[in-house]
């Protein structure tokens, strides 16, 4: 799906005092989408492009990504965007959903699949925060200059040239990192860096990951039996596939660990088509299911 037809199916739903952006498009059961910092539910539109003619498909932005707002106020840690979700979930109505989640959403998904086992038919986690791994180490130097109040002067600049832009933050993720359209690189970055509030509020959900969130409900995950797929590139740099092996040890529902070989962190986008047809077996193989609500788009 392109990205156009993916923004021509966005829609809002008010949470608090704040909208929440969301793409919800096709029937049947329901597949809950999240992504992770500094892209947003776009990331997600080649895999519902190939699944929304047998799924309903929410992708939904994270507070200040995408067309989700954020309080002055609000809680971005992991453990907050986790109920971020719960919240939203409630606003649509969403319940038994196969949960399917990449990076930072990947630490949220955590932490609500510990909290609201009963709310999932199924979980899927590709490369992802795990363990004390938060944040990874290749992205520590961002979250310092976060940290130092640096990153949101940078902006414009960053902003300014797309190209160089793509090659600064993005290349690192993406196997062919040229393939990146600038304007989906545009889609990513205006939300979160296109003002100076909007820099600062970044800055501020750079800092609120630490490994505790996923410390605290470790317990809970080591006794987690949704059905759970892990796929992982064997590429990445933020997060290497021992922690993949490590979800697949700690987690008994794991059900299978599957390898994309040469794969990096954004995957869901670039190898959308080797990730969707381990999507259908995995969703195939949970437990049957009344369709959780039909979309409108």
């Amino acid at each position: 799906m392109n990205l156009s037809r993916f923004e021509a199916l966005r829609r809002t739903v008010r949470l608090g005092s704040e909208p929440v952006g969301y793409v919800d498009v096709g029937d049947g059961p329901t597949a809950l989408f999240l992504h992770g910092v500094g892209t947003n539910a776009a990331l997600w539109r080649n895999v519902l492009g190939e699944l929304s003619d047998e799924r309903r498909c929410v992708a939904v932005d994270f507070p200040l990504h995408g067309r989700s707002g954020v309080a002055p106020d609000q809680d971005l840690s992991l453990t907050g965007l986790a109920r971020f979700v719960a919240d939203f979930c409630d606003a649509l109505g969403l319940d038994d959903v196969d949960l399917v989640a990449n990076d930072t959403g990947g630490g949220v998904a955590q932490v609500f699949a510990a909290q609201h086992p009963a709310r999932l038919r199924s979980l899927t986690l590709t490369d992802c925060e795990t363990h004390d791994h938060v944040p990874p180490e290749a992205f520590k130097p961002t979250v310092d200059l976060a940290r130092a109040g640096l990153l949101a002067p940078g902006a414009p600049a960053l902003l300014a040239d797309l190209a160089a832009a793509r090659e600064v933050v993005f290349a690192m993720g993406y196997q062919d990192v040229e393939r990146l359209e600038l304007d989906v690189v545009r889609s990513f970055l205006e939300p979160v860096l296109g003002t100076p509030g909007a820099a600062r509020e970044f800055e501020r959900l750079l800092c609120s990951l630490a490994p505790e969130d996923l410390l605290a409900v470790e317990p809970a995950l080591r006794r987690l039996t949704v059905p759970t797929l892990v796929v992982w590139g064997t590429d990445d740099a933020f997060f290497p596939l021992l922690w993949a092996r490590w979800l697949a040890d700690v987690i008994p529902g794991v059900t299978k660990l599957v390898e994309l070989e040469g794969g990096r962190l954004f995957l869901p986008e670039e190898r959308a088509g080797d990730l969707v047809p381990h999507l259908r077996e995995h969703w195939a193989a949970a437990r049957p299911t009344v369709p959780s609500g039909h979309a409108r788009a």
